[in-house]
Order: C-alpha cells, then sequence, then structure tokens
C-alpha cells in the first residue's frame, strides 16, 4: 500500500498547478517604498510566464482524450475559418464586381467602336455606288459594251481609268479600283497596285466564292440571309500574307443587262488607326476577326492576316458578350465581343484576369492579417479556457483515480457555482455514498458469513432424507415398467389385426369400384348399340332411295338415247338434202357454185353431228352399265344391312342383362362393405382400448421415472447445496478480506 500512496503524492504534485503559485513581480525596486506602479516590462513578462505555463500544460494533456484542449481547437479553428471565409467571400465579390463593371463598360467600348468602324467602311460603299452610278462612268461602260473595235474599247478604258486614278488619289487608303466584267470578252479596268486583281482572276476559286457572296451571303455572325450586299473580306483569302482588305459588290449596268463585281482594296491602317485609341486596361489586346477565324486587324499587328488564337471568337454566335475564359496559354482572362453590321466580321477584345483584380489583392492580404491577429486573440482566449476547464477536471480525474484504488475518504475543493462546481459536489456526494454502502456491505457480509454455517447443516440432513426417496421411486418404477411392456406388446397385436382389416376394406372398395366400372361400361355399349342400330336403319333407307335414284337416272339415260335416234335420223336428212344440193348446184354450173360450197359446210356439219351423237351415245351406254351394276351390288348390301340390325338388337339385350347382374352384384358387395365397416368400428374400439390401457401403463411408468429422477435431482440440488454452502462460507470470507481494504 505504501507504494501507490507516494505516486498519488506524485501524481498529485504534477497535476495540481493551482498549488504553484506564480510569483509575477507586480512592483518596481521602489516596492519597499510603498509605490504600486506597475512598469509595462513586468506586465509583458507576466503574460509571457502565464503563456508558458499553459502551454506546458497542454503538452501533458492529450488532445483527444481533453475536453479543453477540444474546446480550445473548436474556438480557434471557428475563428479563423470564420474571418478567412468572410475575407475570400469580400475578395470574391470585389473580383466578381470589378469584372462585371469592366466588362460592361469594355462592351459599350467595343460596341461603339464597331459602330465607328461600320461608319467608315459604310463611307467606302457609298463611294463605291456614286462612282460606279456616275453617269460619265455609266455611259463610258455602255460604250465599252458597244465598243467594236480595239480603239473604241481602248478610249472608254482610259477614261473610266482617269475616274478610277482620281478615286485612288483622293484617298490614301485605297490600294487599287478594280471593276471585272461578267462577261469574260470584256477586258478588266484596274488601277492602283492591286496583288489580287491578275488576267485569270475568273479562273480562281476564291474569286468564285467572293463573287457569290457579294450576291447572296448568309452572314457567319447574324441570323439574317442578306442579298445583294457589299461583302468584306480579308486580302489573305486571295493572295497569302496580304494584310490589306477587300470589298466587293455585283452591279449591273442601268438599262443594260452587263454586270460587274466591284473590288476596292484597302490599307488596313485605317482600321488600325481606329484600334489604337481604344484602351481596354492593361495589358488588353484587341481583335477584329472574319468569320474563317482570319485576323483583319489587332493591337498587335504581328497577328494581322494570320488565323486567330482565341477560337471562341469564331465559334460565338451572340449578338455582343461577355466571357470568362482561359487564353491558349492557360491564363484567365476576360473577353468582350460585338459583330459588325456592314461587314461580317467581329470586334473581340481581350482583358487578363490579373489585371483587372489586382486593385482586389488589398482585401486578401488584410484577409489574411485579419486571419492571423484572430488566430493570435483566438489562441490567447483558448489557452485561458484550458486553464479554466481542463484544470478542474484534471483534478477531478485524479480524486477518482485515488477512491479508483480505495481510498473513500478524498473529496474535491472547488466551490464555483458552474458545471464544474456542480460536478465536484456531486463527486463529494457520490463518494459519501459509496463509504456508506461499504460500511453496509461489510455489516452483510457479516450476517451473511453467520448465515452459511447454518445452511451447510440443513443441507447436509436434505441430501440424506433424498438418497432414501430415490431408491423407493426406483422400485416403483420398475414395477411401471413392466406392466408398460406387457400393454405395448396387447397394443402392437390390436394394431396388427386392424392393419388386415384395412386391407380387407380396400380390396372390398377395389371390387365395388370395378363392379361399378362394368356396369358403366355395359349402360355405355347399350347406349352406342342403340346409335348403331338408329344408324343401321338410316343406311337401309338411304339404300333404297339410292336404288330408286338408280332407276330413275336409267329411265332418264334411256330418254336420253331415244333423244339420239332423232337426232341421228335428222343428221341423215341433212346429209341426204346436201347431197341433193350439191347435185342441183352442179347442174346450175357457175351459178350453183356458191350454193355448192354451202351445201358441202352443211353436210360437214352434219357428218361431225352424226359423229358426236355417236360419242354421246357411247357414252350413254356406259352410264347405263354402270348403273345396271350400282343396282346390282344395292340389292345385295340391303339383306346384309337387315341382318346387322338383328345382330346389334341381339348385343343390346345382352348388354341390358350384364348390366342388372352387375347391379345386383354391386348392392351385395354393399352389404359386406358395411358389415365390414362395422367390424373396424369394433376394431377401432379396441385398438384405442388398448392404447389407452398402453398410454396409461406408459405414463405411469414415466410418471415413476420422473420421481426417480426428481429424488435422484433433489439429492443432487442437496449436494450441491451443501457445497455451495462452503462455498458462500469461503466468499463471504473473502468479501470481508476485500472490504477492510477500503478506506473509510
Amino acid at each position: 500500500m505504501g507504494a501507490p500512496k507516494r505516486e498519488r503524492k506524485r501524481f498529485q504534485r504534477k497535476e495540481h498547478p493551482e498549488k504553484e503559485k506564480v510569483n509575477i513581480p507586480v512592483s518596481s525596486p521602489e516596492a519597499s517604498t510603498g509605490d504600486q506602479t506597475v512598469s509595462p516590462a513586468t506586465q509583458v513578462r507576466g503574460v509571457k510566464h502565464l503563456l508558458n505555463q499553459s502551454s506546458k500544460h497542454i503538452k501533458r494533456v492529450n488532445p483527444v482524450k481533453s475536453v479543453g484542449v477540444k474546446l480550445f481547437l473548436i474556438f480557434l479553428s471557428s475563428i479563423v475559418v470564420v474571418v478567412l471565409l468572410l475575407g475570400l467571400l469580400s475578395y470574391n465579390k470585389a473580383k466578381s464586381t470589378i469584372k462585371h463593371n469592366v466588362a460592361e463598360a469594355n462592351q459599350q467600348t467595343i460596341i461603339q467602336n464597331a459602330e465607328k468602324l461600320d461608319i467608315t467602311l459604310d463611307q467606302y460603299e457609298k463611294m463605291a455606288l456614286q462612282f460606279y452610278f456616275d453617269p460619265d462612268v455609266q455611259e463610258q461602260l455602255s460604250s465599252l459594251g458597244r465598243a467594236e473595235g480595239y480603239y473604241e474599247q481602248f478610249v472608254a478604258i482610259n477614261a473610266i481609268n482617269t475616274k478610277l486614278t482620281s478615286q485612288t488619289t483622293s484617298d490614301n487608303n485605297i490600294v487599287s479600283f478594280s471593276l471585272i466584267p461578267e462577261n469574260s470578252k470584256l477586258p478588266l479596268i484596274t488601277t492602283g497596285n492591286s496583288k489580287i486583281v491578275t488576267n485569270d482572276i475568273r479562273d480562281q476559286e476564291w474569286y468564285k466564292q467572293v463573287s457569290a457572296s457579294a450576291e447572296n451571303y448568309t452572314p457567319w455572325y447574324s441570323k439574317e440571309e442578306v442579298s445583294s450586299q457589299f461583302y468584306w473580306f480579308p486580302g489573305s483569302i486571295a493572295v497569302e500574307k496580304n494584310t490589306n482588305i477587300v470589298m466587293a459588290r455585283k452591279l449591273k449596268m442601268m438599262g443594260d443587262k452587263t454586270g460587274y463585281l466591284v473590288l476596292i482594296e484597302l490599307k488596313k491602317d485605317f482600321l488600325e488607326d481606329s484600334l489604337k485609341s481604344v484602351n481596354l486596361g492593361e495589358n488588353s489586346h484587341i481583335q477584329l476577326v472574319s468569320p474563317q477565324g482570319t485576323v483583319i486587324v489587332s493591337s498587335n499587328t504581328v497577328e494581322d492576316g494570320l488565323p486567330s488564337k482565341f477560337e471562341f471568337i469564331k465559334n460565338s454566335k451572340a449578338d455582343n458578350n461577355s466571357l470568362d475564359t482561359k487564353d491558349p496559354d492557360g491564363n484567365d482572362i476576360l473577353a468582350v465581343f460585338n459583330p459588325m453590321t456592314k461587314a461580317d466580321w467581329k470586334l473581340a477584345g481581350i482583358i487578363p484576369t490579373g489585371t483587372l483584380v489586382k486593385d482586389a489583392e488589398p482585401i486578401l492580404t488584410t484577409t489574411y492579417i485579419a486571419a492571423a491577429a484572430a488566430a493570435l486573440l483566438a489562441l490567447i482566449l483558448g489557452i485561458w479556457m484550458v486553464r479554466m476547464i481542463a484544470r478542474p477536471l484534471g483534478r477531478l480525474k485524479d480524486l477518482m483515480g485515488q477512491g479508483a484504488h480505495g481510498d473513500l475518504t478524498v473529496r474535491t475543493e472547488f466551490t464555483s457555482k458552474d458545471e464544474i462546481g456542480q460536478l465536484s459536489a456531486s463527486f463529494n456526494t457520490m463518494m459519501e455514498r459509496i463509504t456508506e454502502l461499504v460500511s453496509q456491505t461489510n455489516q452483510s457480509a457479516q450476517e451473511v458469513l453467520a448465515t452459511a454455517g447454518d445452511l451447510g447443516g440443513a443441507s447436509r440432513k436434505t441430501a440424506d432424507a433424498a438418497r432414501e426417496i430415490a431408491a423407493a421411486t426406483e422400485e416403483i418404477a420398475k414395477g411401471a415398467g413392466s406392466l408398460a411392456t406387457e400393454a405395448e406388446k396387447g397394443n402392437d397385436l390390436t394394431a396388427e389385426l386392424t392393419l388386415q382389416m384395412e386391407s380387407v376394406i380396400a380390396a372390398n372398395r377395389e371390387m365395388d369400384a370395378a363392379a361399378q366400372i362394368v356396369s358403366d361400361s355395359s349402360a355405355k355399349g347399350a347406349d352406342q348399340l342403340a346409335i348403331l342400330m338408329n344408324q343401321t336403319g338410316r343406311t337401309g333407307e338411304m339404300t333404297k332411295a339410292l336404288v330408286n335414284k338408280v332407276d330413275n337416272l336409267k329411265e332418264t339415260a334411256l330418254s336420253v338415247l331415244k333423244v339420239l335416234d332423232v337426232m341421228k335420223k335428222i343428221t341423215q336428212q341433212t346429209n341426204i338434202l346436201s347431197l341433193n344440193a350439191t347435185i342441183e348446184a352442179a347442174r346450175a354450173g357457175e351459178a350453183g357454185r356458191g350454193f355448192m360450197v354451202v351445201a358441202g359446210e352443211i353436210r360437214g356439219l352434219a357428218d361431225q353431228t352424226r359423229e358426236s351423237i355417236a360419242l354421246v351415245a357411247g357414252i350413254t351406254d356406259n352410264i347405263m352399265t354402270e348403273m345396271n351394276e350400282t343396282v346390282s351390288v344395292l340389292s345385295e348390301v340391303t339383306p346384309l344391312f337387315e341382318e346387322q340390325v338383328t345382330s346389334v338388337k341381339s348385343t343390346g339385350e345382352i348388354f341390358l342383362s350384364v348390366r342388372e347382374q352387375m347391379e345386383s352384384f354391386a348392392s351385395t358387395l354393399q352389404s359386406v362393405t358395411e358389415s365390414i365397416d362395422r367390424l373396424k368400428e369394433s376394431q377401432t374400439v379396441l385398438s384405442e382400448a388398448m392404447g389407452n390401457v398402453s398410454a396409461v401403463a406408459e405414463e405411469s411408468s414415466a410418471t415413476s421415472e420422473e420421481v426417480a429422477s426428481l429424488s435422484s435431482e433433489q439429492q443432487n440440488v442437496s449436494d450441491q447445496l451443501v457445497s455451495l454452502s462452503g462455498k458462500l462460507e469461503n466468499v463471504s470470507g473473502q468479501l470481508k478480506e476485500k472490504l477492510s481494504l477500503f478506506k473509510v
């Protein structure tokens, strides 16, 4: 017991920081004279000492098992997370607001510049129309179309070139001005330094596409199809690395079907000048993109005429839009774009997102500083919470450990009004209740020990009496067993007799069923014979009717033969008449030749009729022969049907006799069955009586055995009771020894 006490004392010294007084200097060297002023350096040292003591206490505590540390961590993490969350939300909101405002402002800038470019392009479109429909130009074009000689063409072309030259020299942005007639016989008219207008221009694929688009074009960036419009396209479509822009328009002559494709090639400088005045922000980027994805002009002139690296500009079909996306290098960008109306181009501005939101970076920095300050404040408050909560709980844990080792005299000294103070008071009350319970248990153990001795003597006497009862009960069980054996033999004989009776009853039932089947079969046979007799009678009647029908048919055949004889005579007379007609025609000479032909035809018809009559007569003779044979067969069948009717009647009488005899046999068999059933009932009563005797004998034997078993169990229980009494005495002694270990 000495070792645990030393351990408890050592543990108390470690776990009672409240007993270790922290000597924080609160006075200067002049404190001895009564001055109580505390210097700042002294206050700082006191706070450091407090933090060091708290940190040492935290290190000694397992964070997973300490409530104070858990509260400290929850408090610290909650404050830091809330501050960071609010700061990040503010930062993201500021970024979103800046991006939204910049997007709207840049969107308006892009729209205004697109409209400005449309105005510039519209000026060139109007200039082209004014030039083409100028009366002098129209007159010269008409003269060119009517010219028959080279000189007339030269004069007209020279006049038109003079007009074209004045247009190109008046505007430095015009590179070339060309008129390409649809009629391939007319020459091309061009001025300036064109890179795309050549003599074989009509055969080039780009020219065919441009010519078709200038007449009927479906815009890429718009939803409406446009007919007969100016078509603007980059010069790189015709000639690679050509950065100029080209305008095309198909026009017809006034009062003439001759058409021309007007091509004006312009420098990109006027577009670049318009874009230079646009500033969307630091590191911003502006592109004018064609439907093919080609850069018309860009704020970065190196990109002019090349495919745009921003594919989303081409793929977007919206009229105007802003888009948060990434550039090919993976950097976040804000893109705004708007399509032009004159040309099927889209003006797009790209601004790096990092440049836009750099003004919001101080918010993020402030958030991190605030989070660090909040974490420091939470750390100080958390350490204070650990000292306020973890120390009392640790002291209470130590006292519970001492109580677990048997010291029931421990009590807490915390008297606060909070939950920890209430827990301390409850602990003191619990220890007092346990002390009282141990004292009462000690007294009860003394009483149990005395009672165990008395119980041991009584149990030994009970065991002796149980042995005597078990011997007597065993003799009774043997007699009951012999009676049960004899009753079982009688029951077996009765059961065997019952089985024999059931076999007889089953055989009788089978005979009854067989007799019933024979009776039913006889009835069915009689019914079938009656049906057969009726059918046989009907067959005889039908045979007689058939004989009558054959006789009538025979008479009809005789009538046919008579008619054939008459027809045969008529044929002979016709033949004779035709011979006479032939003779008369021969006498008449040429006048009777036609009548001779008719007579020959009549004689031929008469011969055919005679042959047909002979054929019909032969068929009729065959029919007469077959009818005679049929009458002979039917005459032989009629007596057979009469004999069959007689046999069927005799068979029916036999079946009726069998049916009556089987019904008599079934009646007799029913009487036998009733007698056997009565015998079975008597046998059942006998079997039940023997069963009852056997059951009573078995029950008596079982009861005797059960009594013997109970007596044996009683003896065992008595022996166990003696053993348990001894164990109870031992346990009572051990309990007394254990209770003596508690300090009360």
